[in-house]
């Protein structure tokens, strides 16, 4: 494992250790697509107290909870991690070579905890993991 995927795996486990603040403990957060529901919760949690929380621990909970979401989908459908240079932030990319589907995470995330419902992660979460598995060859796609 790469030093740069140790970090996003770092991330999301931080994500995971804080959310236990919310009553959430390792069964919760399994790293499953489940377990989003929990995430989704724990950041309708926080996007209600956004108001307490200083940009530079803003930026954490979003970098923290954009990489589990990225470690799910990794954890499910394997690929790797790159660098999105136009978004400033991981993506995760899968299916290569056949074809290409990739999210990145961290907008969605920023979204959802300034209080946009829109941006459920679940739901987020579900329309990239319905496209991996239904690629067919030569698809190329990007969640944001």
């Amino acid at each position: 494992m790469s030093e740069f995927d140790q970090d996003i795996a770092g991330a999301a486990a931080n994500a995971a250790e804080a959310s236990a603040y919310w009553g959430f403990g390792p069964a919760d957060l399994d790293y499953s697509e489940r377990s989003l529901a929990a995430v989704e919760k724990v950041l309708g949690e926080l996007a209600a107290a956004r108001g307490e929380l200083t940009d530079d621990q803003l930026d954490g909970v979003v970098q923290d909870f954009g990489c589990y979401v990225l470690e799910v989908g990794r954890r499910e459908f394997g690929g790797r991690y790159a660098w999105f240079d136009r978004r400033a932030q991981p993506v995760l990319v899968v299916g290569e070579p056949a074809f290409r589907v990739a999210m990145i995470t961290w907008d969605k995330v920023r979204g959802r905890l300034t209080g946009d419902e829109a941006d459920n992660i679940p739901f987020f979460y579900a329309g990239f993991a319905g496209r991996a598995r239904a690629a067919t060859p030569g698809d190329d796609a990007l969640y944001v």
